[in-house]
């Protein structure tokens, strides 16, 4: 596209556009829409050039779908179409967006801070040095349910003193869940001593853990393939994961970036700010409903809408444009 992703003139006034990360992919997304709309397998052509291999055929056809290199460029390919689609039906610009981890590429391409084909090239190598990062079978993650943000800090600082090793927050996604990241060993300790608390512990089927110290190595290789890429300050504010912040200028937003591979998402700040900030419509670009489901929780949330589907996408587009005052 030669205009920027995120331009369009209806600019919404209480609506954010969330994008999310990795374990949203699913074999076959998005092949309803591209049924209808030219635009969306056209998208996939775009970021497949660019990255040298074929995203909508891996999305079709789950090959290599799970795979962190691939599964990256794939999801954020697929929040893009999406989003071209949502323009596309004269859906309005949101104030804000926000992503979950690589999700937040996915906003800077809307935003026009990032070109597809560099965007996509990024979270392919971002993919690669994760997953060089830790050795297969050796880090690992898990989702603590039912405990509150500081416990689980405080169990992560335990099991992290008991041996070689550590285990940290990796993602604060709501009040009472919290993904902790680390050795395998260290993950499977405080998942035991969450259960002793009486909450829920589960493993998360990954191969990387992300979002811990662990991604320390990938982050200064990564630093440097950021350094060489164009990025622009986005024309929507970008709520970035680190902080819950939008970045002041583009070096912050660089910093963000790479700070990002081994510091904790702060999810449950970055809803909480787009409450504070007046947002009450919530649309989900990208596959499945993971992120609407957790903005569901929040007061002030009147409706938190996947686009993921032709019924989908209509019903965020009648219930937002009404929202927002341009259909009666």
């Amino acid at each position: 596209m030669s205009i920027l992703e995120g331009s369009n003139l209806a600019v919404a006034t209480k609506t954010a556009f969330i994008f999310p990360g990795q374990g949203s992919q699913k074999v076959g997304m998005l092949a309803e829409l591209a049924e209808q709309f030219s635009s969306v397998e056209a998208t996939f052509a775009e970021a497949s050039e660019a990255v040298g291999f074929d995203l909508w055929q891996i999305a079709q056809t789950g090959e290599g779908l799970n795979q962190t290199e691939f599964t990256q460029p794939v999801l954020l390919t697929a929040s893009i179409a999406l989003w071209r689609v949502w323009l596309e039906l004269g859906g309005v610009t949101p104030k804000y967006l926000a992503g979950h981890s690589l999700g937040e590429y996915s906003a800077l391409v809307a935003a026009g801070s990032l070109s597809l084909a560099d965007a996509v090239k990024l979270v392919n190598l971002r993919g690669k040095l994760m997953q060089d990062a830790v050795p297969q079978g050796q880090g690992a993650m898990a989702a603590i349910l039912g405990l509150d943000d500081a416990k689980v800090v405080e169990l992560c600082q335990q099991a992290s003193a008991e041996g070689k090793g550590s285990v940290e927050a990796a993602n604060y996604n709501a009040q009472g869940q919290v993904v902790v990241a680390g050795s395998t060993a260290h993950v499977e300790a405080v998942m035991a001593l969450a259960k002793e608390n009486g909450a829920k512990a589960i493993a998360l089927p990954v191969s990387v853990p992300s979002h811990c110290s662990l991604m320390k190595p990938a982050a200064e290789k990564f630093a440097e393939a950021l350094e060489q890429t164009n990025i622009v300050m986005p024309n929507i504010p970008v709520i970035q994961n680190v902080n819950a912040e939008a970045a002041k200028d583009v070096n912050a937003l660089r910093q963000a970036l790479t700070a990002q591979l081994y510091q904790s998402v702060q999810w449950t700040k970055t809803l909480q700010y787009l409450q504070d900030q007046g947002v009450g419509f919530v649309a989900e670009c990208g596959p499945g409903n993971v992120l609407s489901n957790l903005a569901k929780r929040l007061p002030n949330i009147e409706k938190a809408l996947p686009l993921d589907t032709k019924s989908r996408m209509e019903d965020a587009l009648n219930t937002i444009l009404v929202a927002e005052g341009k259909i009666a």
